[in-house]
Parts: structure tokens; sequence; C-alpha cells
């Protein structure tokens, strides 16, 4: 079977995004609610439920990305990452941004 074959296109295009507005506000108030009950400490688990959505509806060139980040995961780098800014006197939040990226960037494949 050709490598071709194997490629999702939606509208005649190779690279889409999938996910629906509704489906988008659910987990947004979701993660929410989460975060606000539990004070903050669910955070992680919040972002990596969004990034999970965000990522496994995206299509690129064909081929459908998958997100394999846990909040258990992030959750090791939040508390290493509030460490750093408490100790750096929050010079270290700088980086915090370009740190969660780089993180979701290792936690993302492709299905295919």
């Amino acid at each position: 079977m050709a490598r071709e074959d194997f490629y999702e296109t939606k509208n005649g295009r190779t690279s889409f995004f999938d996910g629906g507005l509704l489906q988008f506000i659910g987990w947004s108030i979701l993660g929410i609610l989460v975060t606000v009950v539990t004070l903050g400490i669910c955070y992680p688990w919040a972002l990596t439920m969004i990034y999970g959505w965000k990522i496994n509806h995206t299509v690129i060139e064909g081929r459908r990305m998958r997100f394999n980040g846990s909040a258990f995961g992030l959750f090791g780098n939040w508390i290493k990452w509030l460490l750093l800014i408490i100790i750096t006197l929050g010079i270290y939040s700088f980086w915090v941004f370009i740190k969660l990226e780089d993180w979701k960037a290792r936690n993302t494949t492709f299905v295919h």
C-alpha cells in the first residue's frame, strides 16, 4: 500500500483542523472548573486536556497528529519551573512559556 493511501483530506486539503466549537467550549469550561475547584493544583491537567484536544484534531499534510503528554509528566516540570521562578525572583518566568512549548512539541507525534 502506497504511503499516499494513508493521507487524510478534508475538502481537498491535506492540512486542516477538524475540532468543533462546542467541543472547544466544553473542554475549556471543564478545564477552568477543574483549575478553580482545585485552587490551581490541577492546572497542568487542564493544559494537557486542551493541548490533547487541539493536537489530536490537527492533520498536517495528510498526517494526523497525536498528543502523548500526561498531566503527571507536566506536573513534575511545573514544580521545577515554579522553584526556578522563586529562586530567580521571577526572572525564570520569561522562559516558562518556551519550556511549555518545548514540552508540548516533545509530546506530539504523527499517527501514521
